[in-house]
């Protein structure tokens, strides 16, 4: 049995091949498919079976597309509710991939629906445990109260999950290779680790949710202090339930224009600095400039899901490089166009003179978009005031703006899109952007 993780670092996502005898079966793949067929033709194996732990939030799953080019059978948990052709997968059910066997155990928590798969050839174990099982972590119960086929409290799954953690796993050895779906940075746990994969035995000696405690305690432990939940989350799961279109053909209706303009709601993806020297007017920058830059799950925070947009990029040659992006949660149907600009009618935004603003931090008004979590954690500025960055389109009218405003976050990726937004929609104000000179205040 072979088994070949493969990562997609914005979305701190793992999908899985498991390859047997000539035979390889697909767990919770991403959008694009193509690594997918890459490995199965470097292996000689035939793809035979696509399986999902759950309808994922975070990202579109390319299940449907797989079962659509490859005749492989999609295998789910029947509480999915799935509308694509798939057989049901569930406790005590199980597939042979070549000589493996893959079995199904229904671990809710995460999701009323979630499955982890327990695959086993000779002595070999491994353990797909979707977004139940983490390293370090388990996965977010609060998901799942207005989104899906089932729609459950967070109260009831959290209940599920401690049911999940302390009875499920106590048949499966301690040499089990736990692989999750996520990794340090996903929104879809709050204490992940960085470590890609992880054993049974090394998680119930170190995880907090397989220490001993009452039902009250993990419950207390997991609802506390989760992350904000992005506006698209509940539109993944809903695309997930049906199966996204083909992504090469849902890509390729996008017009692309050469230095073209726009109105109404244009993303910028460029990098920073080449947003300040010259954009369009009303322009929201959410970067992109890097393969770790977290541009989906900002997109999918600041744009709500249908709400149509137009995307400029920084060259032609980054378009279909983005429309992938921009596909991954599913998001290029509402995208109008994509656009690279000319040098005319562009404004630019003023910078900060950082050494006025640490001698009299008095004269501006500090806005703070970070996390509410993070806030709790500790200010930067005690006078600052708090507008998370994924609610800031909505709360930017309660900003004064009798004084300058200077817009901060941890590091300075985020601060870009929130004085971007403000720039937007508060005209009359003076905008700054603290940027990475935040560092000197920490």
């Amino acid at each position: 049995m072979k088994i070949k993780q493969f990562e997609y670092k914005p979305l701190a996502h793992y999908s899985y091949a498991v390859v047997s005898n000539g035979e390889m079966a697909i767990i919770d793949p991403e959008r694009d498919p193509e690594q997918y067929y890459a490995f199965a033709k470097a292996n000689n194996a035939k793809i035979v079976a696509v399986l999902e732990t759950h309808p994922h939030a975070d990202f579109v799953s390319s299940h449907l597309e797989l079962q659509k080019e490859t005749g492989a059978i999609i295998y789910n948990s029947e509480k999915l509710g799935a509308d694509y052709p798939h057989q049901t997968f569930d406790d005590g059910d199980s597939i042979k991939i070549g000589n493996a066997t893959l079995e199904a155990i229904n671990t809710p928590g995460h999701s009323p629906d979630s499955i982890t798969i327990v695959a086993t050839e000779n002595n070999d174990t491994a353990l797909f445990t979707g977004d139940t099982l983490f390293i370090g972590d388990v996965g977010r119960p609060d998901l799942r109260e207005k989104a899906g086929n089932m729609q459950a409290k967070r109260e009831e799954l959290a209940k599920m999950m401690y049911q999940t953690i302390t009875t499920k796993f106590n048949e499966l050895p301690d040499d089990a290779v736990v692989y999750p779906a996520h990794g340090a940075g996903s929104l879809c746990g709050k204490n992940l680790s960085d470590a890609a994969s992880s054993t049974l035995g090394d998680e119930r000696r170190d995880n907090w949710a397989f220490k001993k405690q009452s039902k009250k305690e993990f419950m207390d432990t997991i609802l506390d202090g989760q992350p904000f939940i992005p506006s698209y989350f509940g539109f993944n799961v809903d695309v997930n339930k049906i199966g996204a279109e083909n992504l090469q053909p849902a890509i390729s209706k996008v017009p692309f224009e050469k230095e073209s303009t726009a109105t109404d709601l244009i993303i910028d993806m460029r990098d920073e600095a080449s947003f300040k020297k010259g954009h369009l007017p009303g322009s929201i920058n959410i970067q992109a400039g890097s393969e770790n830059a977290k541009f989906e799950t900002w997109l999918g925070s600041i744009v709500e899901p249908k709400e149509a947009f137009t995307l400029v990029i920084d060259s032609e040659d980054s378009k279909d490089y983005m429309l992938n992006r921009v596909a991954k949660i599913g998001y290029e149907k509402q995208l109008k166009k994509v656009i690279t600009l000319s040098d005319e009618n562009l404004m630019k935004t003023e910078q900060l003179d950082v050494a006025d603003f640490k001698k009299n931090p008095e004269k501006y008004t500090i806005v703070d978009i970070r996390n509410i979590s993070e806030v709790e954690d500790g200010k930067f500025f005690e006078s600052a005031i708090s507008h998370p960055l994924n609610q800031l389109r909505d709360t930017a009218d309660d900003i004064p703006t009798d004084k300058p405003i200077v817009v901060h976050c941890a590091g300075g990726y985020r601060s870009a899109a929130g004085s971007s937004i403000l720039e937007r929609q508060l005209k009359d104000a003076k905008i700054y952007d603290l940027s990475d000179a935040v560092n000197d205040f920490k």
